[in-house]
């Protein structure tokens, strides 16, 4: 069983989350910030992983602990949940078009974390939602799932559309790269003999 639940509280924040990366795509997610929540389920819908996720934050402050803290959890509970990586496809990349938005999302499973993220929004907000945050949370997804992501929004006019093109990219990359390749199975995808390091 590939699962995984993360605790962490912090004076900002106390979230809960688990994840099965051999899922469905069934999502309970409510974190207070509704464009978020929206984004979150979207991730867990489009890469079959299912997600529970319960934030509590200080949102009177503003949205960005709460963001950057499920990202950096939901990181941690996909590497956790990832284990040794025997057998796992390791690579993906895929065009995302949402509308006129489209999206280029590339990662490793690397255990090397590193973000090169692409990407520009034409208006500060999507409703109350600042967009610097969509990079904040990949930001921190990326580091602690241990992933190697390239974001590029190619070209888009409408801030919510790149925003979902690329949690949905996001998601779809993910769904590939953790599937198990059955070529491959027991077996870890590096020539080192492991990933990590």
């Amino acid at each position: 069983m590939r699962t995984a639940s993360i605790a962490r509280a912090t004076k900002e924040t106390q979230i809960r989350l688990s994840v099965d990366l051999d899922g469905t795509g069934k999502a309970t997610i409510a974190t207070g910030v509704g464009f978020f929540d929206h984004m979150l389920d979207l991730l867990a819908r489009h890469s079959r992983i299912d997600m529970e996720i319960e934030a509590k934050g200080d949102l009177h402050v503003d949205f960005h602990h709460t963001v950057e803290d499920v990202g950096i959890a939901l990181g941690q509970a996909v590497k956790a949940a990832l284990g040794d990586m025997r057998g796992v496809t390791r690579y993906a990349s895929l065009h995302l078009p949402m509308d006129e938005t489209l999206t280029r999302v590339a990662l490793d499973i690397s255990g090397r974390p590193f973000l090169v993220f692409r990407t520009e929004f034409p208006a500060p907000k999507i409703g109350e939602f600042d967009t610097e945050l969509v990079r904040e949370f990949f930001q921190a997804f990326a580091v602690n799932a241990g992933l190697t992501l390239h974001v590029e929004t190619l070209y888009g006019v409408n801030a919510h559309h790149i925003a979902e093109s690329c949690f949905k990219g996001l998601a779809r990359a993910l769904r590939a790269a953790v599937a198990i390749d059955p070529a491959a199975a027991g077996e870890i995808p590096s020539t080192k003999g492991s990933l990590g390091g």
